[in-house]
């Protein structure tokens, strides 16, 4: 792995990237031991390899920090959990929603996934978190709150999926 981080201060902050796409969708191998005293896991070396999940291909990683702003890092998750499932979370659909049978609820997900009608007036913080879909007919509601890892307060950092899970959540506008 290139330019890894040498643990300085200089390096807080920085992200391992794909060095040919810039994507920070990359996984590496690693080993992890069991910490009795801390009761957790705790990382012990890192695979020299590196996969990029945009590529679809072995890569090099690029250690950089982000030039986007926090907003444009909840929004880049939050498309990326909504259109393809990838990140921590989950979809929750009410009761109306599940009421309408099977063909609809695969119809709401894919017109969720293909949702790109973002705007000032929907979308004021630009984090595509909410949208409105028409299926069969029916207004359907979607939005995307950020809890913490217990799901038992918001995020303290939506931009930073390792404390953040996702929770999609779809309703018929009459359940609003």
């Amino acid at each position: 792995m290139q330019d890894e981080p040498n643990g300085t201060l200089d390096d807080i902050g920085k992200v391992p990237t794909c060095d040919r796409c810039g994507s920070e969708e990359v996984v590496v191998d690693a080993w992890a031991c069991w910490n009795r005293d801390r009761g957790d896991w705790e990382l012990e070396r890192i695979a020299q390899s590196a996969h990029c999940d945009v590529c679809h291909d072995e890569t090099t990683l690029a250690w950089v920090t982000p030039s986007g702003t926090t907003n444009q890092r909840v929004r880049a998750l939050n498309d990326r959990f909504r259109r393809t499932g990838k990140g921590k979370g989950t979809i929750l659909l009410t009761s109306g929603v599940q009421n309408q049978g099977e063909l609809f609820v695969v119809a709401a997900i894919e017109a969720v996934r293909r949702f790109d009608d973002f705007s000032e007036d929907n979308d004021p913080w630009g984090e595509h978190d909410f949208g409105a879909v028409e299926v069969d007919g029916q207004n359907v509601f979607w939005k995307i709150d950020c809890y913490d890892l217990s799901m038992q307060y918001a995020s303290e950092n939506p931009a930073n999926e390792a404390v953040t899970l996702r929770v999609l959540t779809m309703m018929l506008a009459h359940e609003y």
